[in-house]
């Protein structure tokens, strides 16, 4: 039994018929208890009292038909008419009731009876049901509830099992889509969405599965455009670095001061993408190694300012510190920390116009510590902002990475937040500048 819409078919068949036959039993059995009560209530004061009033006057039952049988009750006079109640004497013996069963001696079942009782001593029953046969107005009675009973059982097994069929399917469907789903998305069809059906959790699981697997095909595509960038990227110094090579192995050109030193900054350049990439897999697998420190926010900050003052002098561009007092320490590696804020510092100073300006700032946030990298440069348009920390991300795209940029800087940074329990966000108006907010916990 493999298919799942049988499976939760028959489990909802098999709930129904349990609870249905439960039902019914229970049913029987109350019903057949509150109306022997009802009957018994009912006779007890009025045929029961006749009953014992005859023995008390005669001192025997001798009669006792013939003496009841003027109780008749409208419209009960037919050929099968008989009292409602059975009476025997001690014995056992019938002496009132059907005429066929008078003086013949029947079992008692004193559950369903009512002692006739005569100076203390028990002279007789009367029975409510009729023994040996089942026509009696109670006993019709009882049989037409039951066949009720029965068939209003056997509608709620049929509902049952038409409900389990409609449900296993809803909820067997969905599963079936995801399961072709996840062979689809096996063969490398990433990307592929599946309908979402109901709202309750199969949908929660299917909407899940269609991020799951956009998610992948995003991935894929990033990895694809990054291999494609990495390569790209390496092949720019290495060209450089071996045209110049190929060149002097020939004789073409003599060597000279102004060719090492070009050879010698593309080797550094290619030394930085390589050292670059290998942070980002170090963080990617959450290897990065932190040696955290408690530090205070203002002396970061001033390192930053200390190492970075001669660029900034030497584009005219002024570095102002803003400290809030009485910040706490922030437990950091202060060498990875000192590596994010000076990346945003050295874009800052590439993008700030001469006597601009570049404010370094820190404050209590709502999660903690706030640093904030402030310029007044071009800006970064709208469109472009969302996509800031991806890597090798280039608002340009004509634009190749110079000046011994590897397109990775804010990856990396963002990457070393988030191995301190950080969060890096920016900020940017075009033609007015770019906030960076660099988000620690105390």
């Amino acid at each position: 039994m493999r298919s799942l819409t049988l499976k939760l078919t028959l489990a909802f068949l098999v709930v129904g018929l349990t609870g249905s036959i439960i039902v019914a039993l229970l049913a029987q059995i109350q019903t057949r208890q509150e109306f022997n009560q009802y009957v018994l209530g009912v006779y007890k004061s009025e045929f029961f009292n006749e009953l014992v009033s005859y023995y008390e006057v005669n001192n025997s039952w001798v009669g006792v038909d013939q003496a009841i049988s003027n109780r008749h009750k409208p419209g009960s006079n037919g050929p099968d008419y008989h009292e409602p109640a059975t009476v025997v004497d001690g014995n056992g013996i019938v002496v009132l009731g059907r005429p066929d069963l008078i003086g013949r001696k029947i079992t008692i079942d004193r559950r369903h009876g009512v002692p006739l009782e005569v100076n203390g001593s028990v002279v007789g029953w009367m029975l409510l049901y009729s023994p040996e046969h089942n026509k009696s107005p109670e006993g019709d009675f009882l049989d037409r509830l039951n066949r009720n009973i029965v068939f209003s059982a056997a509608i709620a097994i049929m509902l049952a099992l038409v409900i389990g069929i409609v449900l296993a399917r809803t909820i067997s469907h969905p599963i079936r889509d995801l399961r072709a789903a996840t062979q689809v998305v096996a063969v490398g069809n990433l990307g592929y969405q599946v309908p979402v059906r109901t709202k309750d959790e199969l949908g929660e699981l299917a909407i899940s599965f269609n991020q799951m697997s956009a998610d992948l095909a995003e991935s894929n595509n990033l990895r694809r455009q990054m291999t494609a960038d990495i390569a790209h990227e390496l092949r720019n110094p290495l060209s450089v670095i071996l045209g110049y090579t190929e060149a002097l192995s020939e004789g073409k050109l003599s060597i000279s001061a102004n060719i090492l030193t070009v050879m010698h900054e593309e080797a550094l350049h290619l030394q930085r993408l390589i050292e670059d990439l290998r942070i980002l897999s170090l963080a990617d697998a959450g290897e990065l190694s932190l040696l955290k420190q408690n530090v205070s926010p203002l002396s970061l900050l001033e390192r930053v300012k200390i190492a970075h003052t001669p660029h900034a002098e030497k584009r005219k561009v002024s570095l102002n510190l803003d400290v809030e007092p009485g910040l706490p320490n922030i437990l950091v590696d202060p060498d990875r920390i000192m590596q994010v804020l000076g990346n945003l510092v050295s874009n800052a100073l590439r993008y700030t116009p001469r006597n601009g300006q570049i404010q370094l700032s820190a404050m209590h946030g709502q999660k903690g510590i706030e640093l904030q990298v402030v310029d007044n440069g071009a800006g970064i348009p709208a469109e472009d902002l969302p996509y800031i920390f991806e890597r090798f991300y280039k608002a340009d795209k004509s634009r190749h990475f110079q000046n011994g940029e590897s397109g990775l800087g804010l990856a990396i940074a963002k990457s070393i937040v988030e191995a301190h329990n950080g969060s890096i966000s920016a900020e940017s108006t075009l033609g007015q500048g770019t906030k960076f907010i660099v988000r620690l916990p105390a």
